[in-house]
């Protein structure tokens, strides 16, 4: 189906006092499109940090990124912020919602960002609710929501404009295992019935499981890019 993220050479160093820490040595992956893939790895290893690469949220001291083929780090600022808003979206482990806003209001956020019109993507938002099960709490605020309910939102958010990617950053770490369970099983559904392609962060064997490929990273290298 062909590569929708590639790296080569990729390195990321941060500034301790006088001294450069290499947190990222040289990582060089590939991602399908329609892949669901997990990266696992000790806290340290250099695991979030990739995916704030892969997403564009952070530059590398070297090497490249590519999604779809294009160097995102060569992008200008405007072309790199569409890209992410169109190609992208993000699930973090703390829901960053925006607590006065509906969950329908949140969903739509990215819309309004990308100043296109709310009302030609209702049909689009009455799917997404249907598909994270919350249509009947469309109008309630985050506040009124379980933890795992408000995880929903974040991932219908990241689904609105379609992306072709989603990064998902410890997407049930806040969460119990049930609820944990329940959000795996949405990412896979949304994996298998819409052909996005995931990528995820996570510490759990478990939901590492819902994925087709497995890279795991030790001292900011990947040791064991295989298939599960």
């Amino acid at each position: 189906m062909g590569n929708i993220i590639q790296t080569e050479k990729l390195c990321k160093n941060f500034k301790v006092g006088s001294n450069e820490v290499a947190v990222l040595k040289d990582i060089e992956i590939h991602i399908e499109s329609g892949d669901f893939v997990s990266i696992m790895g000790p806290s340290g290893s250099g695991k979030s940090t990739l995916l704030y690469l892969l997403g564009g949220i952070d530059e590398p001291s070297s090497g490249q990124v590519y999604i779809q083929g294009k160097d995102i780090n060569r992008m200008k600022d405007k072309e790199k912020s569409i890209l992410r808003r169109r190609t992208l979206g993000f699930v973090f482990q703390f829901y960053n919602l925006v607590q006065n806003l509906t969950v329908e209001e949140n969903i739509m956020l990215p819309v309004t960002m990308d100043k296109k019109k709310t009302a030609d993507f209702q049909e689009q938002l009455d799917e997404i609710l249907e598909i994270v099960g919350l249509s009947e709490r469309r109008k309630y605020t985050p506040r009124e929501l379980s933890g795992g309910q408000q995880q929903r939102v974040a991932i219908a958010r990241a689904l609105i404009l379609s992306p072709a990617l989603i990064l998902a950053d410890e997407p049930i770490g806040n969460l119990d295992s049930k609820t944990g369970t329940e959000i795996m099983e949405l990412f896979h559904r949304i994996n298998q019935e819409k052909g996005i392609t995931i990528v995820q962060v996570t510490h759990s064997e478990e939901a590492a499981a819902y994925g087709n490929r497995l890279i795991r990273m030790k001292d900011g290298e990947v040791v064991e890019p295989i298939l599960v």
